[in-house]
């Protein structure tokens, strides 16, 4: 009797022992599950950020030169027409040496206002993405 008594409490505490442990193993398992879950999201959040901030950039580009544009065309169109009024070729000259140099410093600074939007755009993109890579790596270095 004390034998199966014995084997009986021995099978009980190793059963009991099991189902802790069983039990642990899937707690931790949803735990580490519900983290990366957690870390996907946030990454998920970081790209959508980034393609916002691309797009709005993008957009601000665009208008940008829409509006170089028009204001070329239109400056272009005005110069012609002062051109045609011309009463000699030393005006012509005078009016065409003018347009050509005021063209030029609006077209540098269009360049100069554009490089400006995608540099900021690209700084506005990627700060998402370089809050992801950090906290990967910290996690990675408090894991050690």
């Amino acid at each position: 009797m004390a034998a199966a008594e014995t084997v009986k409490n021995t099978v009980e505490q190793f059963t009991t022992a099991g189902n802790v442990a069983f039990k642990d193993a899937v707690e931790k398992s949803l735990a580490q599950l519900n983290e990366m879950n957690t870390h996907s999201k946030k990454n998920l959040e970081a790209v959508i950020a980034s393609v916002t901030a691309s797009t709005k950039g993008a957009e601000a580009l665009g208008a940008q030169a829409m509006s170089y544009s028009k204001k070329a065309v239109e400056n272009h169109v005005a110069a012609a027409k002062s051109l045609s009024g011309a009463k000699s070729v030393q005006e012509v000259i005078e009016l065409q040496t003018t347009y050509a140099k005021s063209a030029l410093d609006a077209y540098i600074a269009e360049v100069s206002k554009m490089s400006d939007i995608v540099s900021s755009s690209v700084k506005d993109a990627v700060k998402p993405l370089n809050e992801r890579v950090t906290a990967a790596v910290e996690r990675l270095q408090a894991a050690r």
